[in-house]
């Protein structure tokens, strides 16, 4: 990759570009404003390597995916699509199996005169102290449920309720918990959370100092006290003086579009 020139990385991306079925007009857009954003980069001291990274194709992609309308085969696409469908279907098998292992002991354990008050509540603080132990080994967001459900279940010890009560409001509180985590997770994969980073800007106002024109890779707005490079989606140019809205962050640069009033 260090060998390889903007235009090179450029003429390569269009290239993948037009493969994955974009059409010739788009795929011109695109390398026009590649080409500028490397050129920019370069201008700041960047080498062309820290730019793309070691893989060409995922950063063509990449590029891709952030361009109003344009999709193209990516290598993520390549796996199975009932890929989500296994994960959710092991990911409750997993949870069937710690419910049913617990279930087990407060069963089995359950009219041991020895396993007083006290006894349980240890019992679960100290599968509660494992379970998020487990946690922070793998990660997932699948152990911390059941820790939190364990936490619950000691509570309830602790304060004298039977063991048939703390086994219930350990399956509700678990279950609840893991829910509500996966639903969590999944709007973070989806990029559904609220925006941090550069994404802030997103929705923000600008004015533009220097005509945006897509298609000449040119342009610069103000926000606030900070000075942007800036380009839009639409094939008209937008003149200096003109107040916009921020849509998008591709790279360095801001999308906007004109404010409407």
């Amino acid at each position: 990759m260090t060998d390889l020139t903007s235009d090179q990385v450029v003429d390569r991306c269009r290239t993948h570009w037009l493969s994955s079925g974009v059409d010739s007009n788009t795929a011109s857009d695109m390398a026009i404003e590649l080409r500028s954003h490397l050129q920019d980069a370069l201008a700041e001291g960047k080498s062309i390597e820290s730019v793309v990274g070691s893989d060409l194709q995922s950063f063509a992609e990449e590029w891709a995916s952030a361009y109003p309308g344009v999709t193209v085969a990516t290598k993520a696409s390549a796996s199975p699509a009932s890929e989500p469908k296994s994960v959710n279907l092991w990911l409750w098998v997993g949870s069937l199996g710690i419910m049913a292992a617990v279930g087990a002991i407060a069963l089995l354990a359950g009219d041991d005169p020895e396993m007083d008050t006290a006894t349980w509540a240890t019992v679960w603080i100290v599968a509660a102290g494992l379970l998020a132990a487990g946690e922070l080994m793998t990660a997932g967001f699948f152990l911390l449920p059941f820790a939190v459900g364990a936490g619950a279940a000691g509570v309830l010890a602790l304060a004298g309720v039977g063991v048939a009560a703390q086994f219930i409001v350990f399956v509700v509180v678990s279950i609840a918990f893991l829910v509500l985590l996966q639903r969590f997770a999944r709007k973070d994969m989806h990029g559904e959370l609220v925006a941090v980073g550069s994404a802030r800007y997103v929705g923000a106002h600008a004015m533009v100092i220097k005509t945006v024109d897509r298609r000449m890779g040119s342009g610069r707005v103000k926000m606030g006290m900070e000075d942007w490079r800036a380009t839009t989606n639409r094939d008209e140019t937008i003149p200096a003086g003109t107040e916009v809205t921020v849509v998008e962050v591709r790279g360095t640069r801001l999308v906007v579009e004109p404010s409407k009033n």
